[in-house]
């Protein structure tokens, strides 16, 4: 049977996201910091970048640690923000500062409502020009 794909983010899409996201640059941390040339050939490009998504990662799941005893999760506001946060203070070289800014332009965007429980595709789009 064929999986319908969500067409919406939201706080729980938001954490798999970084799950999905840590697990994709594990397996291919070795392989970025092998080809990593530029700026400066110093073979740590994976490794930097797992250890921001790492980060960004366990800050979502602090935020929902949070709300284990609550009847509702945390909101997408909630999530994008814990992200961005955690990136920001677990960057890690340029490519992990460079996710870090990136993810905060968008927690920005998406946060901006913060009653908004969700947001679909062209929203997604707009926080991530």
């Amino acid at each position: 049977m064929a999986q319908v794909p969500q067409t919406f983010l939201d706080g729980l899409a938001v954490r798999t996201w970084c799950g999905l996201a840590l697990r994709a640059l594990g397996r291919a941390r070795a392989e970025i910091d092998a080809i990593n040339v530029y700026p400066v050939a110093d073979g740590d490009t994976g490794t930097n970048l797992y250890l921001t998504v790492e980060s960004a990662a366990t800050a979502v799941e602090a935020v929902f640690a949070g709300y284990e005893t609550q009847p509702a999760g945390p909101t997408l506001a909630d999530a994008v923000r814990a992200m961005a946060h955690g990136a920001l203070i677990g960057a890690r070289g340029n490519s992990g500062t460079i996710l870090a800014q990136l993810l905060r332009g968008m927690a920005q965007v998406l946060a901006a409502d913060g009653a908004q429980p969700r947001c679909d595709g062209p929203a997604l789009r707009l926080a991530l020009r």
